[in-house]
């Protein structure tokens, strides 16, 4: 039933996707027909296996990513399009389990990660709207403390931050709600479905192999191993399970092991009609990406077209909240009185991988199988990153994948029947305390 109702409402959640109707997708890539050998099976076709394909092509292995659906069909193609420095957990899980040095390594990652991206932007020529330029705010004088202490962290660790308060607030964002906010211009944000487009392309010129509506319905571990889908199979030395919150409900067999550690949450976006120019840069100079700093955040960016594409609102359910559009332009209006009348044209959201301690959860199982998941909601930029991890792993240079592998974390509480709701009664504890 869990299965079912996910994915069900998760194909449905797509159907008004803003970055769905604003690309071209190719052709689709064939399913998987018969019995095929590689020196790697990826599993899922979003930012993490597309990278590691990529990566492991590069390095002269033979590659075949098998994916449920379509190239960039889950979070890697409908999320926020933010690209952010640092880790949704900060460094406290890296700090108390590594110490301060891989700590340090596993922050100085986290800037790599957006070189990186940037990087293959460029090398395999990705027009996917980049933009620097990010804005934290703060909606009540507690919250504007702790985005102080953020701010001073992120200066201390050489992140140059432009801060304003009270009067101050509207030369980085024009919003009656918050009473501070900082602006840096190391994090940035894109059209994530034409990034995921394009590493697909990149992929393919390097060889890789990639199997469309091609679901693991079965994984033989061992020496070899052996991926099963409904009409074929791949064996291969090694595989890489990258298709974090959706792994589980096309495939249940395929990694009960790491599973439970991972909780899929709902996260929503709503895209309004195309705006004034004018009006676009006076609400949010420089045309940063914003979030606030609340447990239960709201985070939105202009589009390359000039829609304002707002987020937030979540379930820790799997299922859509009713109105959820009247609910998002609320939410929207409060932010921005001058779009509460505008036209909403598109409404879309999707399912991320949340881990316990909202630090990723790197790892292998066995000697050969490795798994990339629990980007936790900042998996635009350190997807790609793992990808480039594991693949060095894979090539024998484990090193850096090696420093996210030791941080230990723990299942959700209440087992299969029972984590679901003790998430939402928590989530409904934080939704009273950013109230406050």
């Amino acid at each position: 039933m869990f299965q079912r109702s996910l994915v069900g409402s998760d194909t449905q959640l797509n159907r008004r996707s803003y970055y769905e109707a604003s690309v071209n997708r190719p052709e689709p890539c064939p399913a998987l027909e018969g019995a095929v050998q590689a020196d790697v099976v990826v599993v899922g076709a979003g930012f993490a296996g597309l990278s590691a394909a990529l990566e492991m092509a590069q390095r002269g292995l033979s590659v075949v990513v098998l994916e449920a659906d379509r190239v960039g069909s889950g979070a890697s193609g409908r999320n926020g399009g933010q690209a952010i420095v640092g880790y949704a957990s900060g460094q406290g899980p890296f700090e108390a389990q590594l110490g301060a040095a891989d700590a340090q390594r596993a922050w100085d990652m986290s800037l790599q990660a957006l070189d990186l991206m940037e990087q293959r932007m460029a090398a395999h020529q990705i027009d996917c709207d980049w933009v620097r330029g990010y804005v934290y705010v703060a909606d009540s004088a507690r919250k504007a403390r702790a985005l102080r202490d953020e701010v001073d962290g992120l200066q201390r660790r050489g992140i140059p931050c432009d801060w304003a308060e009270g009067a101050q607030v509207p030369r980085l964002i024009d919003s009656p709600r918050y009473v501070a906010a900082a602006r840096e211009t190391r994090s940035g944000h894109l059209h994530p479905l034409k990034y995921a487009l394009g590493l697909a392309r990149a992929a393919q010129a390097a060889g890789v192999r990639i199997f469309e509506h091609s679901p693991v319905t079965a994984l033989q571990r061992g020496a070899a191993l052996v991926a099963t889908t409904p009409q074929g199979l791949v064996k291969a030395r090694f595989g890489v399970l990258a298709g974090n919150s959706m792994l589980a409900q096309y495939g249940p067999q395929v990694a009960p092991d790491i599973a439970p550690r991972i909780m899929p949450v709902g996260t929503y976006i709503v895209g309004t009609a195309p705006l004034d120019p004018a009006l676009c840069a006076r609400l949010i100079p420089g045309n940063a990406a914003v979030c606030d700093n609340n447990f239960v955040l709201d985070y939105f960016r202009f589009s390359a077209d000039l829609r304002l594409l707002f987020g937030g609102r979540v379930s820790y359910t799997t299922q859509t909240p009713r109105n959820l559009e009247a609910v998002m332009r609320q939410r929207m209006g409060a932010v921005f009185p001058a779009l509460k009348n505008v036209p909403i044209e598109h409404v879309w959201g999707g399912f991320v991988d949340i881990s316990m301690n909202r630090a990723p959860d790197f790892g292998r199982l066995g000697g050969n199988l490795y798994y990339l998941q629990g980007f936790s909601g900042h998996g635009v930029a350190l997807t790609g990153l793992a990808g480039q991890l594991v693949a060095e792993a894979v090539a024998g240079q484990a090193g850096r994948f090696d420093v996210f592998a030791r941080l230990k974390h723990r299942a959700f509480p209440g087992g299969a029947l029972l984590r679901t709701p003790s998430l939402a009664l928590g989530m409904l504890w934080y939704r009273l305390r950013d109230a406050l």
